[in-house]
């Protein structure tokens, strides 16, 4: 009875993990898509926008 109790997590976050992948792949694109894309890109403007002076100085 020891190999089922040792093999019982391994096998439970296996499952969830497939769950997670699953849920994550559905979630993608759909309604949001283009305000979760509109934030990304805002997201990284400001950030390259932060940057710009650092690179420019000295």
């Amino acid at each position: 009875m020891d190999y089922v109790s040792a093999l019982v997590p391994p096998v439970v976050m296996a499952v969830f993990f497939g769950g997670l992948i699953v849920t994550i792949v559905k979630t993608q694109g759909g309604a949001n898509k283009a305000k979760e894309d509109a934030a990304a890109d805002a997201l990284s403007h400001a950030e390259a926008a932060r940057r710009a002076p650092e690179a420019g100085g000295a």
